[in-house]
């Protein structure tokens, strides 16, 4: 789908979108203009927006960015679904003399315009690219609703476990779901989707179709059939839509039957940088600042879907360079990096956390991810490698960044131990971010009395009269919501917290000290991030609960 690998190098070039190096590093690791652009992207050396200009100019086309100017249903609908989806083409503007049509290649031009003249005649038809990613999203607009489509598949007499487990992964695609839970009921199995962190109903299977699908879901991803009685795990590798997508499975049984959760791990993760996630400049020049040591441990802290790991990668991508060994160990593999060496764990054969980490020990890295610190033995394992000259990354479920310290030590880790290798805690919580297409504002006496809590927030918001939220459009399907960001608290452990560590503090102790230091509360990014309208005061006292004491 994209221009020739020499053909988008020159552009690149040429416009001063990437350098002579850039290009010559991409080139040494991709074959192909797709590999190119992925590894330009993937290393944050060409943005979606310049990627999609200079692959427009390539099309000798102007380019229109469909992810900020997302387009309506209506609009999409007024060109044939079969037309749309053959010609790769969407409806922009109708207006009384020209017609504006956005396409994402230039494959059968001629065809393509013929088609047109025939659907707008009289007109003149002026065509624009947009990158592949956000035709696919409007071309989901399309799409009937999954109930509608079961019932299609279930009378055409065709395979049907087939073709509705791909109707479900399809449209968890384009809604980017993070997992696809079937959960079977009394009469029937109920689809929902997890969008943004929320689960909203997709779609309702009848109870007598569900077994063949969860059949289908069990040997695609290399589980047994024959057992219904104990918890399975499986993955799939898929490529649909364009997407490649790994599909990480879990199987349980219930009084209902066999419910069944399924991880989405998308390749569009693995583009997000560290401005992306959420982080503010302050906190990216310190974290940029702490990965550049030799030696020592940065964790991240949080409870589990609060995307610690996204984190890590999104730091791991810039620390990836040629002249690194990067090794992970990781439980599982959830997004493959390459010039990463990631080794999956697998209690059955004996490869633990702790195991593994001995292992990578001895093979002469520089950089250590740990996907998990859980018990006594990783803990140490880790502490003693950030000690002997590695730097070590790793995640830790701890509430805060002040009760991580505590928790470590209680098990096991030598306070003196802790104190010289822990260089920061980042602690985290995913809130979601307000819809830009439909994004209003509104005094914040108003956004707080909407709140309806009793929470006293008067002093957080003080000099803020303006805040944020979302009406709810086609672009975010009425939520409101489109995506999720992090809301960080960053812990440095200064010579004074060496000091206080060694002591075998409380997290009260820990917190307090923190503060004096000017660790900002995670409620405080929160508000910071509804004040710039990023987020809503709503989503901020959702996720995080006011500090104790006022700062």
């Amino acid at each position: 789908m994209y221009p020739s690998l020499d053909k988008i190098k020159t552009i690149l070039l040429h416009e001063s979108y990437i350098s002579e190096a850039d290009s010559a590093a991409a080139e040494s690791v991709a074959h192909d203009s797709a590999g190119y652009i992925d590894y330009l992207i993937q290393h944050d050396l060409l943005s979606k927006t310049l990627l999609g200009q200079a692959l427009a100019e390539a099309y000798e086309l102007p380019f229109l960015d469909l992810a900020a100017n997302p387009l309506s249903k209506s609009a999409i609908e007024a060109i044939p679904e079969t037309t749309a989806r053959s010609f790769r083409m969407m409806l922009v503007k109708d207006a009384e003399k020209t017609t504006s049509i956005v396409t994402d290649t230039a494959k059968g031009q001629n065809a393509k315009l013929e088609r047109l003249a025939q659907l707008f005649p009289q007109k003149k038809i002026r065509l624009s690219y947009t990158l592949p990613e956000y035709m696919d999203t409007g071309l989901s607009l399309y799409d009937q609703p999954l109930e509608t489509r079961f019932s299609q598949i279930i009378g055409s007499g065709t395979r049907i476990a087939p073709e509705i487990v791909d109707a479900i992964i399809s449209d968890a695609l384009s809604f980017q779901a993070s997992d696809i839970h079937f959960e079977p009921q009394t009469a029937d199995a109920i689809v929902r989707f997890r969008v943004d962190g929320n689960l909203r109903v997709a779609g309702r299977i009848p109870k007598e179709y569900y077994e063949n699908i969860l059949n289908r879901l069990k040997v695609e991803g290399g589980m047994r059939i024959d057992e219904h009685f104990i918890p399975q795990d499986g993955a799939i590798q898929r490529d649909l839509k364009s997407h490649h997508v790994d599909l990480r499975i879990s199987l349980v049984p219930t009084v209902e039957g066999e419910k069944v959760a399924v991880r989405i791990l998308n390749s569009y993760v693995q583009d997000y940088s560290l401005e992306d996630i959420g982080l503010n400049a302050e906190h990216r020049n310190l974290l940029q600042l702490y990965s550049v040591k030799p030696f020592g441990m940065i964790l991240s802290v949080g409870p589990t879907g609060s995307g610690k790991s996204t984190t890590l990668y999104s730091l791991i991508k810039l620390l990836n360079q040629p002249n690194v060994n990067i090794t992970s160990i990781e439980d599982p593999v959830e997004y493959k990096v390459a010039g990463v060496n990631q080794i999956q764990v697998r209690e059955a054969s004996g490869l633990t956390f702790a195991k593994g980490l001995r292992a990578i020990v001895r093979q002469d890295p520089n950089i250590i991810l740990v996907g998990e610190v859980r018990d006594r033995e990783t803990a140490e394992i880790s502490v003693n490698a950030a000690l002997t000259g590695h730097l070590l990354l790793s995640t830790f479920h701890a509430n805060d960044a002040a009760t991580a310290i505590p928790r470590l030590i209680d098990m096991g880790i030598e306070p003196f131990l802790l104190a010289s290798t822990l260089q920061v805690v980042i602690a985290q919580r995913l809130a979601r971010k307000i819809c830009h297409s439909c994004r209003y504002s509104l005094p914040t006496k108003t956004a707080i009395r909407e709140l309806k809590t009793k929470a006293p927030l008067d002093r957080y918001l003080t000099g803020i009269t303006t805040l944020y939220a979302g009406k709810g459009c086609s672009a975010c399907n009425g939520t409101g919501y489109s995506g999720r960001m992090a809301l960080f608290e960053f812990l440095e452990v200064t010579p004074e917290m060496q000091d206080l560590i060694v002591t075998n503090p409380s997290t009260s102790q820990v917190e307090e000290l923190a503060r004096k230091q000017g660790c900002q509360p995670m409620f405080q990014d929160g508000v910071n991030k509804a004040k710039d309208g990023l987020t809503t005061m709503a989503e901020v006292v959702r996720v995080v609960a006011p500090p104790r004491k006022a700062f």
